[in-house]
């Protein structure tokens, strides 16, 4: 039988109470039956867990595969509908799943590391770019993924919150207003939405094989193809230089791989900076300040 960990079943405490107990306990007996259902032999689980319980595994004929399980069914049922839309374009083949049960076995990565080994920066955005290039696809129609407007709710619910409050709102104002605008510049202005991974940082682009790498944990958003982008900018900023310097290589390569406005990048990034530090506001943290440093970082690559 296999062994959940501790630090595991106290991450779905702080995340679901309870409930994420209960689930948690509950594992082994959902890894078994998916294990008979599915035809693999469950091997350890990865060490990094955090929102979902992912295993290694292998099935009969000795091919690698990852079960992924998760408190979250929705979610993970919405990660499903994007691999599969991203089926052959450089994503994480998606084997079966099963939305009821929460769970869905994943083609193995092999080797499985991520970009992030690559310490090169320029090299490492080049990939970045090729990876990106294939991937991206027109926003299909009849299925129902949350909209640029739904991912960042975040600013709208702090806005609210304050001024329905008669203590003080704690970001700067100036960048609250400036998010704002350009929030719905961005969005009045994209020529043509597309189906965005929402997450596309090193962690998820694995290498596959001895030249492919391959794209791992889509959120899933409809939107401006340059918001793709963002994830990875926030990623290892100071990677071969200081912050600001990193930053507007990385954008300058970009623009010129992948054809796109590194104004569009730029004000995103503005945004999404503003975003964390409403997240960090609502989920009780104090550090919001970061969030504040990305907006201010991005801002100047706007001069």
């Amino acid at each position: 039988m296999l062994v959940i960990p501790d630090t595991f079943t106290d991450r779905m405490q702080e995340l679901h109470g309870e409930q994420g107990v209960a689930w948690s306990e509950a594992l082994p007996k959902l890894i078994a039956d998916s294990a008979r259902r599915f035809d693999f032999s469950p091997q350890a689980p990865f060490s990094n867990l955090t929102y979902n319980f992912v295993l290694r595994a292998t099935r009969s004929d000795g091919k690698p595969v990852v079960l992924k399980a998760s408190f979250m069914k929705e979610e993970l049922s919405r990660e499903v509908s994007v691999l599969r839309a991203f089926e052959g374009r450089g994503a994480i083949q998606v084997l079966d799943a099963d939305e009821e049960w929460g769970v869905a076995l994943l083609e193995g990565a092999d080797p499985g590391t991520p970009l992030s080994i690559i310490e090169d920066d320029s090299r490492a955005t080049n990939i970045f770019c090729e990876v990106f290039r294939r991937l991206h696809l027109l926003a299909p129609t009849g299925r129902l993924y949350p909209s640029m407007k739904q991912h960042f709710a975040a600013i709208e619910r702090y806005r609210k919150r304050f001024d329905d409050m008669s203590i003080a709102a704690p970001l700067p104002e100036s960048w609250v207003e400036n998010a704002e605008e350009c929030l719905e510049y961005l969005i009045t202005t994209t020529p043509e939405n597309f189906l965005l991974h929402g997450d596309l940082h090193h962690e998820n682009i694995l290498r596959q094989g001895e030249e492919q790498w391959a794209v791992i944990d889509p959120k899933g958003i409809i939107g401006d193809i340059h918001f793709d982008t963002v994830q990875y900018l926030l990623n290892y900023e100071d990677r071969g230089g200081d912050c600001e310097q990193v930053l507007r290589s990385r954008i300058a390569i970009m623009a010129d791989r992948l054809n796109l406005d590194p104004r569009r990048i730029a004000m995103w990034g503005v945004v999404r900076g503003v975003l964390e530090a409403c997240w960090t506001i609502e989920d009780g943290g104090t550090d919001w300040h970061r969030g504040i440093q990305v907006t201010e970082r991005f801002a100047k690559c706007l001069d």
